[in-house]
């Protein structure tokens, strides 16, 4: 799957990664933002489709995809959804992962499939040394 990121989305991404680098090279963790009633999740069955609908530092979309970042002890946690919060294919989510990640090679993400959304793990250290932003 291809798809083509319009130049404000290319903005936005490049601005996350370099926030993601800035943290990670001063060892600042990436939390999930807040827990907000307003925007809160759609049912507990898939409750991560609603994280990062709020609008943070970590955020972004692209078409009709949203991703947020987390980072956990050791590996930074990369989360894509649809926006209207119906489900993704695994291509899709990669495809997205790809150009978000751009420059990290494939071998270094791991992936955890899902029907409602992708995540995929990356060690800090392999998006500092790696990613093109």
């Amino acid at each position: 799957m291809t798809f083509d990121p319009t130049n404000e989305e290319r903005a936005q991404c490049i601005a996350i990664i370099r926030r993601v680098v800035e943290y990670t090279q001063a060892g600042t963790t990436i939390k999930l933002p807040a827990y907000n009633p307003e925007t809160a999740r759609p049912n507990d069955r898939f409750a991560l489709l609603s994280v990062g609908f709020e609008e943070n530092d970590f955020r972004g979309r692209m078409g009709e995809f949203v991703y947020q970042f987390e980072g956990e002890e050791d590996l930074l946690h990369l989360m894509v959804t649809r926006a209207n919060l119906t489900s993704l294919t695994p291509e899709e989510g990669q495809a997205v992962a790809s150009f978000v990640l751009d420059g990290v090679p494939p071998a270094l993400v791991w992936f955890k499939p899902g029907e409602q959304s992708q995540h995929f793990y990356v060690g800090h250290d392999d998006v500092v040394a790696n990613v093109n932003a």
